[in-house]
């Protein structure tokens, strides 16, 4: 069981509820089937190589199948798909209906074609911070989508950007 976050964690809590971030969704082809969740800690690394940092907040269900997966996809998505944010934010919702659009890459994972941008990774490394793990993975391909309107996460709400 985690301990309550402290005063100082509290605030940091409180200080990124007002900082704006991206939107992502990230899967993975699990040993029980496809998975995925909702990432608004998505960012850039390096060019060269290409690679990408998340962190995800456990090691179980999909984030757990996601961290011990050998390769996986970070679908930078637009305001069309807050919904689908929802869902994969939501433990327990219903993910990868037929409805959903989701397709196979010939690699495996799951992939979202509507999504303005899919980047296919792989882990280079992990590193264990509290109750989180943060994912540096290399970017291998970077599969181009449909642009919208983006997305972002703040004040613990999807916006659209104009």
């Amino acid at each position: 069981m985690n301990p309550l976050p402290s005063e100082v964690g509290e605030g940091l809590k409180a200080a990124f509820r007002a900082h704006p971030a991206g939107v992502a969704i990230i899967t993975a082809a699990g040993p029980d089937g496809p998975v995925g969740l909702t990432a608004s800690s998505v960012s850039s690394v390096a060019v060269d190589p290409a690679a990408i940092a998340f962190s995800v907040t456990r090691a179980t269900g999909s984030a757990g199948a996601i961290l011990a997966a050998e390769s996986f996809v970070v679908h930078l998505i637009d305001d069309e798909h807050s919904a689908l944010a929802e869902a994969f934010a939501i433990s327990g919702s219903e993910r990868f209906t037929p409805a959903q659009r989701w397709s196979t890459l010939p690699t495996g994972e799951p992939h979202l074609a509507e999504a303005r941008v899919a980047l296919r990774c792989r882990p280079i490394q992990t590193v264990p911070v509290g109750s989180s793990t943060v994912v540096i993975a290399e970017v291998l391909e970077v599969i181009p989508g449909t642009p919208g309107r983006p997305l972002v996460y703040f004040d613990r709400r999807f916006h659209p950007l104009p």
